[in-house]
């Protein structure tokens, strides 16, 4: 029995109380509008220039979806944290204006119990955002990579579709599948006659077309293929190959950046490959990349919930004040914050210096600000250390807020 009555006590004390879910409440619909704004403005330009590249290979709208998919990890990253501080300002600048907040206070609420649901949420933001700047992004950028890669150098887009065949004066092509705009097949077969005393009869498991950006002739690069040379006074011969490029240019070799796998770049590797190459190297990238990376997710994750912190101690409006410059305070703070940490990512990768004073200094800086300007909005260290005159005793009645209990009550 009192393992189980302390089980609900604790469950007691973990749920949200009605004021909690007020507060939430009202910070859903503007954390939702800002997200979107925020997304929309990040996105927009890039968009743009997908655009203008994917319309001049012909490549079709299921490419520029793809691409944009792989892209909302990236932004989402930057949205969030902004999305979140505009929010839960503009819920609390709002409560206080209507004096909801002081009636709150007066009742024996501090502005300490007030942000709390608002600090819960951004650990919890935290916790997704691990995810997502550890897990997520690193494969959605590679995915981007590798999608606008194919996207952008698509060869004979508008001409070679599945099952269909793509022909010039001395090179038929067909292949069964093809996909990312016409510069990924599989299940090739080329007949080429470019050279008048031979036949060459190709075929192939996958094949990369290539467009150079260079304006050069364009060339395929061909895995896991045979060739049959047939010539008008020779016996025909038989070759296999695993990779090759063929025919479209003489002077082409094999597209490296086509066959790569993840993990060329620091930014394509999870949390944990980071700390696997700290520990034990990974060929191809310096230690202090790998070094640097991995502290900037981490504190850029450790930051997170002490943003709904700033946003409610600057969004306290004083009595006869009609303009509160705390959004222009928290949004240059943000600001500055993220780049300083990007300054000591680049210190700690190419200078060797340490991340615990470029990067985590100023990360708890961050956090010591925030909590000190809430401390100072709440009235001081001094109103949290001074006991003040005892008070009666008190309980928290159905809607979460204190109520006295009448002296002789049973």
């Amino acid at each position: 029995m009192s393992r189980t009555s302390s089980l609900h006590r604790i469950l007691g004390k973990l749920a949200p109380s009605t004021m909690d879910r007020y507060l939430l409440r009202q910070v859903v619909p503007p954390f939702s509008i800002a997200l979107g704004v925020v997304m929309a403005a990040l996105l927009l330009e890039r968009l743009l220039v997908l655009f203008d590249i994917l319309a001049a290979n012909g490549s079709s709208m299921k490419t520029f979806f793809g691409l944009l998919s792989d892209l909302i990890p990236h932004y989402l990253g930057l949205a969030l944290p902004a999305a979140m501080c505009v929010s839960v300002f503009s819920v609390v600048r709002r409560m206080s204006a209507n004096h909801e907040i002081d009636a709150l206070t007066a009742s024996g609420v501090s502005i300490f119990r007030i942000c709390q649901p608002f600090v819960l949420t951004g650990a919890v933001f935290g916790v997704l955002a691990f995810s997502l700047y550890g897990f997520i992004q690193p494969y959605a950028r590679y995915d981007y990579r590798a999608a606008f890669y194919f996207a952008s150098h698509a060869g004979w887009t508008p001409h070679l579709q599945s099952k269909m065949f793509a022909a010039s004066d001395d090179v038929l092509l067909t292949a069964e599948t093809v996909d990312h705009a016409g510069s990924r097949l599989w299940h090739v077969f080329i007949r080429d006659n470019t050279d008048k005393a031979h036949v060459r009869l190709i075929s192939a498991q996958k094949g990369y077309l290539y467009n150079p950006a260079d304006g050069s002739r364009m060339r395929l690069d061909l895995v896991d293929g045979t060739i049959i040379t047939d010539s008008q006074d020779k016996p025909p011969s038989i070759t296999s190959f695993t990779r090759t490029t063929r025919l479209i240019s003489r002077d082409a070799k094999i597209d490296e950046e086509a066959y790569r796998n993840r993990g060329e770049s620091e930014r394509e590797l999870t949390v944990p490959e980071l700390y696997y190459g700290i520990k034990h190297g990974y060929p191809g990238i310096s230690h202090s990349y790998m070094v640097a990376e991995l502290h900037f997710r981490l504190a850029r994750t450790i930051a997170i919930p002490f943003i709904p912190i700033l946003a409610c101690a600057l969004a306290g409006v004083r009595k006869r004040q009609r303009g509160n410059p705390g959004l222009a305070i928290a949004a240059i703070t943000l600001v500055g914050f993220d780049h300083t940490l990007q300054m000591g990512m680049s210190f700690v990768a190419n200078m060797h210096m340490s991340p615990l004073l470029v990067m985590w200094l100023p990360t708890f800086g961050f956090a010591i600000i925030c909590t000190g300007m809430l401390i100072r909005q709440a009235g001081g260290l001094r109103i949290l250390l001074t006991k003040g005159p005892a008070l009666p005793p008190r309980e928290l009645s159905a809607d979460g807020l204190p109520r006295h209990i009448a002296k002789g009550r049973a």
